[in-house]
């Protein structure tokens, strides 16, 4: 009774057959809707998930009723998961291939093409099927092969090929089931987001016999071409020569110079299988490869499966639909993934052209560039004066190389995590960047990089860092231009009208923020004023200024730094045109500006006309046993207040002249690095002076606001008294998870792959925000800080602010606005749109955006 009552669920699939997509898998559905739109398909049966449970936990089947409903004709067997994502067992084709139908066939068809069909099988059988050693099974076809292959099964199994359809079937079908159930099956599946549970449905398919006397041979076509999306019927068709029936050869598929083409040799084939590819797309409302057969010249339609693509490709083809109103704008936007996204704001490297990779690393910013190898940043900056493409190549970079990253085309490094500082700043840039690539061994002295195969690349030597896959390729690779076309622009103006959720850009100098304006971020989220003193005519200024003795000798270093910084502010301003810009106040630890090395040292004391000695024990006063932890931030601002007076001076003198000849300005001032409520309390009384001063001196009126950056646990935890003076508090989530985990985002690199491959950590914390842990801290500071203050604007500025995941946490939590990047600006757009449609109901502050 248990045997008959599970084997009634084999179904064969018509029109009106109870076929789920749940229960029977996603291909057993499409099949029945390629049936119901009147598509040529071969008879079908769709096996069950419980039916396929069964049969792995050693239920027989009934085969010789399976082998009844298709009459003798041979069978392919094709897995059929609930989502086609998740992968399943080999397909096994031409089940039901015996002695004797080989005979059949042959006496029909011609000896060559049976004993091609049989071998196929017995190899197939033999490797999936029976767990043979695949070299036993990889002649090529001849009468010789096959009897080899018969023998060796025979051998190797004790038992002659099994010679009955119904034992066969039976066979594939326990294989396929058990397969599905392995422990190695189920990892796989659940990489790809399967969950542990995942069901498994089977389909049998009758066979199409592609030969006869008229044209045969199985291809498949699809509409578009799959890397960029344009219209063009692509695929392939294996079949016999029109000119000579005896040699079988690839045909185009549209009429084509170069050879024979199925257009020519069928056209009322080739116009059918268009309107098949038509009919899918407008009913299944989705681009579809066909895969099909010519049988004698009749048409069968075995498979219909959405056309793979790339990035580029799924943008332009969801808002074609959705244009064409075949879906709905929402609907486009959810079946673009967010992350996708960054592949088409860089050139990347072409999928369809060979790569020699010669390591891996990890891929920290997107993008893909061609350059010579550079050691240096001064090499870097004379390779961009002869208009040369280099990469820079370091152990780590560190401030210091930020001028060679500006003049490098890509960087690389040998050391370093997701969040060091050659990957924020290179994503910050735009510059493909790989950092982490442990597979390479660096020797800067003697210039030159050995691979762990033992291949040597030299200073000069050309390599392609493609940062969106993190492999190193030797040579140019040939390369795809970025993709911001009208198609990638519509998407995301449809995803500002339904997201709920504020988008700001880091941007530290002008060309950042014209960036975030072509990405159309809604202001800047941060700013981090000392990126701006690295420039080498402030360097030696910044230098003065540190060697100072006294506050009027810093200040007399401070007032010609102040005209730089007052021009850097207006330029931004005027970029953004009234947007708001949150501006960050001095934040590094001075030693940053400082060289490390004795030459280095040298120039210096050359540059400041002192004697090498001081200079040296300046240098060494200065340092610090853990300088990211000491002092720097508010620290410096409380210790040494000339530099954030300065700071604040250029911020209003450039508010007022960018407000006299624009839109006017409403700066945001910053404060990093706070942990107590009276280090807000000084810095902000400086600051007020500093404004009424200005407004003083120029006889203009201007309004800021001032807030705090939330990156110390003690701050979340007190940000209700901090509130108290801060119009808004930005969390700044890569120094808040460093502290709270005790971990330095530079080295945690070095052994974080361990720690998340044995489950100590579900993700790296640097790259998706930890919601338990530093996810509570941002709970419990912003709901202090509203309760202190009600319209207190909350937002965070770290890295995370481009990680989708770390966004939809930001919107169940009531924040204001996200910062990022700007290349991940329109990352955060989509995604942000995402978490909208899916969640709705979600209680949200914001004011929800729309532009039209």
């Amino acid at each position: 009774m248990q045997k008959q009552s599970i084997f009634a669920e084999f179904t064969e699939i018509t029109p009106s057959a109870p076929i789920d997509a749940e229960r029977h898998g996603w291909r057993a559905k499409c099949l029945q809707r390629l049936i119901r739109l009147d598509l040529p398909v071969p008879r079908t049966v769709a096996l069950s998930a419980d039916t396929v449970r069964a049969i792995a936990a050693g239920v027989t089947p009934d085969t010789a009723r399976l082998a009844a409903a298709f009459g003798g004709a041979l069978v392919t067997i094709r897995p059929s998961p609930a989502n086609p994502e998740w992968g399943g067992p080999t397909t096994v084709l031409n089940v039901g291939m015996t002695g004797a139908k080989h005979a059949e066939i042959a006496a029909v068809h011609g000896r060559a093409y049976a004993d091609a069909l049989y071998l196929g099988f017995v190899q197939s059988y033999a490797i999936h099927v029976a767990r043979l050693d695949p070299d036993m099974f990889t002649a090529e076809p001849s009468p010789e092969a096959l009897a080899a292959a018969l023998a060796a099964y025979e051998a190797e199994m004790d038992e002659e090929f099994p010679q009955s359809p119904a034992r066969q079937m039976g066979e594939v079908l326990r294989s396929m089931a058990r397969a599905w159930e392995g422990t190695t099956a189920r990892l796989l599946r659940e990489a790809k987001g399967a969950p542990s549970d995942a069901a498994l449905g089977l389909v049998m398919q009758e066979m199409a016999q592609a030969v006869g006397p008229g044209l045969s041979g199985t291809g498949t076509i699809q509409l578009i071409e799959p890397v960029t999306g344009a219209p063009q019927v692509t695929g392939r068709f294996r079949g016999l020569n029109p000119a000579n029936r005896k040699a079988e050869e690839t045909l185009y598929l549209v009429r084509d110079r170069r050879g024979h083409s199925l257009e020519d040799a069928a056209p009322e084939v080739f116009a059918a299988l268009q309107a098949h590819c038509r009919t899918c797309r407008e009913r299944l409302r989705e681009e579809m490869l066909i895969e099909f057969a010519l049988e004698n010249g009749v048409l069968k339609v075995i498979d219909a499966v959405k056309v793979q693509r790339s990035s580029r490709a799924s943008v332009r083809v969801a808002v074609t639909l959705a244009t064409e109103r075949i879906i709905s704008r929402d609907d486009a936007i959810l079946r673009v993934e967010p992350r996708a996204l960054s592949e088409l704001l860089h050139h990347q490297v072409d999928p369809r052209a060979p790569r020699d990779r010669v390591a891996r690393g990890i891929a920290a910013s997107p993008g893909a560039a061609s350059g010579r190898i550079v050691f240096s940043s001064a090499d870097a900056q004379a390779a961009a004066a002869r208009d040369e493409r280099c990469i820079l190549v370091r152990r780590e970079t560190a401030p210091e190389d930020i001028r060679g990253m500006h003049a490098a085309v890509a960087v690389l490094t040998e050391r370093g995590g997701i969040t060091s500082h050659a990957a924020v700043i290179a994503r910050g840039l735009g510059l493909p960047c790989i950092v982490g690539a442990s597979e390479l061994s660096l020797n800067p002295r003697d210039r030159v990089i050995v691979t762990r195969s033992g291949r040597t690349f030299r200073e000069g030597d050309v390599i392609t860092v493609d940062g969106t896959n993190g492999e190193v390729l030797a040579g140019s690779a040939e390369m795809l231009e970025p993709a911001l076309d009208e198609w990638f622009t519509t998407l995301l103006h449809w995803a500002d009208n339904v997201r709920d959720i504020g988008v700001r850009a880091n941007a530290d100098t002008p060309d950042d923020a014209r960036t975030a304006r072509m990405f159309e971020a809604e202001g800047i989220g941060l700013c981090r004023t000392e990126h701006m003193f690295f420039d080498e005519d402030r360097l030696t200024v910044m230098r003065e200024m540190i060697f100072a003795d006294t506050a009027k000798d810093r200040k007399v270093a401070l007032d010609r730094l102040l005209p730089m910084q007052r021009a850097d502010f207006i330029a931004l301003f005027d970029i953004m045109a009234g947007l708001p810009v949150c501006i960050r106040l001095f934040d590094p630890p001075l030693h940053e500006f400082l060289p490390h090395d004795r030459e280095g040292m040298r120039e210096l004391a050359e540059a400041l006309d002192r004697p090498l000695s001081e200079v040296t024990r300046r240098v060494e006063a200065l340092s610090e046993f853990n300088p990211m932890l000491g002092l720097r931030g508010v620290r410096l601002g409380v210790t040494v207040p000339e530099i954030y007076e300065m700071q604040a001076r250029a911020i209003f003198e450039a508010t007022v002249e960018a407000s006299r000849r624009g839109a006017a300005v409403v700066p945001e001032v910053m404060i990093p690095l706070v942990s107590a409520k009276r280090e807000v309390e000084l810095v902000k009384t400086r600051i007020d002076a500093v404004a009424a001063a200005v407004r003083t001196a120029t006889g203009a009126d201007f309004t800021y606001r001032m807030g705090v950056m939330v990156e110390t646990p003690r701050a979340a935890l007190r940000a209700g008294e901090i509130a108290q003076h801060a119009a808004f508090l930005s969390f700044g989530t890569n120094d808040l998870t460093q502290m709270t985990y005790g971990l330095s985002r530079d080295d945690a690199g070095r052994f974080m792959g361990d720690y998340v491959n044995q489950g100590v950590f579900p993700e790296d914390p640097f790259h998706v925000l930890d919601e338990d842990g530093v996810g509570e801290l941002l709970l419990i500071g912003s709901a202090r800080g509203r309760q202190t203050r009600h319209d207190v604007t909350l937002s965070i500025c770290g890295e995370h602010g481009g990680n989708p995941a770390s966004i939809a946490f930001c919107r169940r939590s009531g924040f204001d606005y996200v910062s990022c990047s700007p290349f991940r600006v329109p990352v955060a757009r989509l995604a942000a749109a995402h978490f909208a449609l899916k969640d709705p109901d979600i209680a949200q502050g914001n004011k929800v955006i729309s532009n039209d």
